[in-house]
Parts: structure tokens; C-alpha cells; sequence
């Protein structure tokens, strides 16, 4: 069943899960894709806490505990993921063991009503390594303007990151020239370089979604051709900006001093469009050094009926390109649509979390002990 997961796997593809809960951790169900899915990592965000928090399953006892102490609803929600991604972590462990710290990472992001504020992102990413305290921890951070220099920041203290929420060609190129000023950061502090990963999140099926939103209300046959081709033009794009960047004498001189690729990671591979295969977003997307993180159904998807060919990136950057320029000839404007995606993606990140300390609070209220 798992052929097209080793063939995905086998072609220098990294597959993560984009899913956590304290369910899938006990019940044993994480160790089993490891085991039987080629599954080396997890991802999380503030959507899926708060779908598995709200959820409730595993979560009681703890819930009660904290109750019991009259903590504060924000100190609840870190202590109940932080264990969370800790308990993954160690699940995760033999896989960082074995691929020498490259894989078997789980991934916690910073609290997204920071996301313009570097100052406190940086404050609270180096408390969430703090609170996690395993090594095989990515603290997440989203590639806003604030959030570029709190990149820098971070990863020049020695924090691994896995940046998220990035749409747009040239935020991208921004990300990686963050991570390399903070592994120059590091270097002139004396840290090991070698120590420290990093993943840049690259969003592909919103953007689809939005264009081909703006596509059909056009209308054309123009606009109809070009339906389902901006997700995989801009990605493979940002595949030849990651090629140009780790080709270049800078990062030459950083990857002799021990340093790692900061790998593109495909993010939101989900597929949103039922007229598309539910596999496109991983089959279309395949090169060497790469991670995809996919929701479960699509994990399912593509080790029941994959089509893994080899590498579908390096070949198609022209295509991609004047994939992408047919866009702009009929008027749809490439950087409004990646900044409406960046603010939107922010804004529904923030409303989850806010969502998630609503649920925990009423949970702390049911649970708390009668006054003495």
C-alpha cells in the first residue's frame, strides 16, 4: 500500500504529517505511519490545536489539573501543546537519531497575534524551544515583514525554525537571505551550525484557490486554460530560487563552516478544488531535498493511488514562468493576491487561536473546583 510513499521518499522527498493530537500520539497511531508510511515529521498550527483541544479527547485529566492550579487560559493552552508536541517529539526521536537531526521533527508555531511584532516573537519562539526542551523541535515562525528579522534573530541564537505562511516569489527569496544572516549570526557567536535545521513553508493549493476564484469570474477561454497551473508555476519557482540561492558563493562559505540547506517544505497540499486529483499537490511537486506535509487524507490519497514519476520540479521552470505571465495578461496582479493570501492566512491563524483559548477557558471553568 505504501509503494508510492517509499517512491516518494526514495526520490529525496521528506513526508510530514500536517496533523497532531494527543489521540493520534497514545493511541499509537503516529508510531505506525512512522513505522509503515515513511512519515519523518509533523507539522502543527493553531488550526489543528484547536480542532483537536475543542475535540477533547485525552485532553480531561490535564485540563482538570490546570483547572485545579487557576492558571490563566494562555498558560493552559501552552502547557496543553507544548506537552503535546514534547510527547511527539519523543515519538519522533529515532527518526532524528537516524537521519543525524535532518528529520523527525514536529513543529510548534509562536502565538499568531504576534505576527507583527518582532520583538516578542523572538521572546516567545525562545520560550517555546524553552518549554518544549527537545532538540528535534522547530519553533514556527510566519514569514511576515516583522517576522524576517525575528528569523534572523532566532536562528542566530541557535533555534532551529520552520518559517511559515509564505505565498509570494520574493518573500521567499527574503526568508532564505533571513536564514542565511542568522546562521552568519551564529557563526560570529561560536555555535555549531551544524545543529541547526530550518524548513521554509511554501503555501500551494490557497493560492490556486484564490486565482482560479478570480479565473472563473473572468470567464474567458484565456482564463479557463489557466485554472490549476499558479500553485505548481509558483512553487516550482520558488524550487529554482532555492537552487540560485544554495548555488551561490555566500552559501558556499556557510556550508563549510557546517551548515545546513534551509529545505522549501510544500505546505497546504491539501486539494481544495474537487476537480482536481487528490494527489496533485504531492505527485506534481517532487525534487530532491524537499518536504511535503500533508493532512492525513492526503497522505492516504497518495499511498493508495500516487503517481510518483521522479523529479516533476527541475524541468518545468519556463513553463512555470509563462504560467505565471499569462496570468498577469489577463489581468489578475500576482502580488495582490500573494499579500491578500499572507493576511489572510495571519488573520484565520489568529482566529483559531482565538477560538482555542474560548474552548480551554469554558473547559477550566466546567473543571475548576468550588471556591473554599
Amino acid at each position: 500500500m505504501a509503494d508510492a510513499l517509499k517512491r516518494l521518499s526514495d526520490e529525496g522527498v521528506a513526508i510530514w504529517l500536517d496533523d497532531l493530537s494527543r489521540r493520534r500520539i497514545t493511541s499509537g497511531h503516529l508510531a505506525e505511519l512512522i513505522d509503515q508510511q515513511h512519515v519523518v515529521g509533523v507539522t502543527t498550527n493553531p488550526s489543528i490545536f484547536q480542532k483537536a483541544i475543542s475535540g477533547g479527547d485525552g485532553y480531561e485529566q490535564q485540563l482538570a489539573d490546570l483547572a485545579a492550579r487557576r492558571v490563566t487560559v494562555e498558560e493552559a493552552v501552552r502547557m496543553i501543546t507544548t506537552a503535546d508536541v514534547r510527547d511527539a517529539a519523543d515519538v519522533l526521536r529515532p527518526v532524528f537519531d537516524a537521519t543525524d537531526g535532518r528529520d523527525g521533527r514536529v513543529s510548534i508555531e509562536v502565538d499568531p497575534r504576534l505576527a507583527h511584532n518582532t520583538r516578542a516573537t523572538v521572546a516567545e519562539a525562545k520560550q517555546l524551544a524553552w518549554l518544549v526542551d527537545r532538540p528535534n523541535t522547530f519553533i514556527k515562525i510566519p514569514a511576515t515583514q516583522a517576522g524576517l528579522p525575528a528569523i534572523t534573530e532566532v536562528i542566530g541564537k541557535g533555534i532551529s525554525v520552520n518559517v511559515t505562511l509564505i505565498f509570494s516569489l520574493e518573500r521567499y527569496r527574503a526568508v532564505m537571505d533571513a536564514y542565511l544572516s542568522g546562521l552568519e549570526k551564529a557563526k560570529a557567536a561560536g555555535l555549531d551550525l551544524s545543529e541547526i535545521e530550518s524548513v521554509a513553508s511554501f503555501f500551494v493549493s490557497r493560492v490556486d484557490t484564490e486565482i482560479d476564484k478570480r479565473l472563473d469570474a473572468l470567464g474567458t477561454p484565456e482564463a479557463k486554460a489557466l485554472r490549476g497551473k499558479a500553485a505548481l508555476a509558483n512553487a516550482r519557482l520558488a524550487y529554482q530560487a532555492y537552487e540560485e540561492v544554495f548555488g551561490s558563493d555566500r552559501w558556499a562559505a556557510l556550508e563549510k563552516a557546517g551548515a545546513n540547506r534551509q529545505r522549501p517544505l510544500w505546505a497546504s497540499t491539501g486539494v481544495k478544488d474537487p476537480a482536481y486529483k487528490d494527489t496533485l499537490y504531492v505527485d506534481e511537486l517532487v525534487a530532491p531535498g524537499t518536504v511535503n506535509t500533508m493532512p492525513e487524507a492526503t497522505l492516504e490519497a497518495v499511498a493508495e493511488h500516487g503517481e510518483i514519476r521522479g523529479d516533476t520540479v527541475r524541468g518545468g521552470y519556463e513553463q512555470a514562468r509563462a504560467d505565471l505571465d499569462a496570468l498577469a495578461g489577463v489581468g489578475i496582479s500576482y502580488d495582490e493576491v500573494v499579500q491578500l493570501l499572507e493576511d489572510e492566512g495571519v488573520d484565520k491563524f489568529e482566529v483559531s487561536w482565538n477560538d482555542l483559548l474560548k474552548s480551554t477557558e469554558a473547559e477550566l471553568k466546567r473543571l475548576a473546583p468550588p471556591e473554599a
